[in-house]
């Protein structure tokens, strides 16, 4: 069984700031048995996106980067955003699939494209509850502990949820616009789950090193920030994608020659970060 996820501890005085890499595991487990070659399958992985943000302990913070691939079961998404048409049998409890869920990439992703199926079986409802207790409930679980423990102790958390998108992100999902994709898209479902200064602390420190920011454009946020976030409660969840190409190959996967320069601005905006939260620590 491949172990569910990596937790990297803060070093030193640590701070309340979570990250986590929900989609950056490139462990395929046995029992996957997918229809369509790895090379396919790999298109769904936010590849090294937890080595970019592995700086986060040294500034204090907590680092959480899953193991298990995303199109095996996705931790982003609720467990009951289930596409019922993978099963062989109808599922014990309600479900509620949302609308990329009908295209192929809920909970369990049907499909690595809009056309290409990952199964040519159906998957039975047991192996469905292995992937929820082996990996999905064992993430969520170390997540929250990290969460709980961080406002537990400091009265606030802030949280990163971290993720990359593909060049054609605007075409997959069936968006027309009119400028490129962003180098970055900060997602914070409309101002609903991060203080809007923390927000727009990290836009301007990404824009500092010479990238482009969007916010909520295409990527608003799905399960995890929508969880977590709460800027009432000094509860603050933020998404950011990373565009690939800024960083790797998407054919072959394999970081390019500006990687090491990405990891060390996201070492510099995570420095800056951390200097804002023990800042805003000291003075409630």
């Amino acid at each position: 069984m491949v172990k569910p996820f990596e937790l990297y501890l803060p070093a030193g005085d640590s701070i309340p700031l979570v990250c986590d890499s929900p989609h950056s595991g490139v462990c395929y487990p046995d029992d996957f048995r997918a229809a369509i070659p790895l090379a396919r399958l790999r298109e769904g992985e936010d590849t090294h996106v937890d080595a970019l943000w592995r700086a986060a302990p040294e500034f204090g913070a907590t680092l959480l980067a899953a193991n298990f691939p995303r199109v095996y079961i996705d931790a982003n998404r609720t467990l009951n955003d289930l596409d019922e048409n993978l099963l062989d049998m109808r599922w014990p409890e309600p479900l509620h699939p949302g609308p990329k869920t009908h295209l192929g990439f809920g909970l369990i992703w049907r499909n690595i494209d809009r056309s290409t199926p990952i199964y040519d079986r159906k998957l039975t409802v047991g192996e469905v509850g292995a992937r929820i207790d082996r990996y999905y409930r064992p993430y969520h679980a170390a997540l929250s502990a990290a969460i709980d423990a961080a406002y537990q102790r400091f009265g606030a958390v802030w949280h990163l949820n971290l993720h990359s998108m593909p060049n054609n992100a605007y075409e997959r999902l069936g968006m027309n616009r009119p400028h490129p994709l962003a180098d970055f898209v900060l997602g914070d479902r409309d101002g609903t789950t991060c203080d809007v200064e923390f927000v727009q602390l990290v836009a301007s420190e990404f824009r500092a090193l010479g990238y482009s920011v969007a916010i909520n454009d295409p990527y608003k946020g799905v399960e995890l920030i929508a969880r977590i976030g709460n800027p009432s409660q000094r509860r603050n969840s933020l998404q950011i994608e990373a565009r690939r190409p800024i960083y790797m190959d998407e054919r072959t996967r394999e970081p390019n020659e500006n990687f090491a320069g990405v990891q060390r601005d996201m070492t510099r905006v995570l420095q800056k970060l951390s200097v804002y939260i023990r800042e805003r620590c000291r003075t409630t």
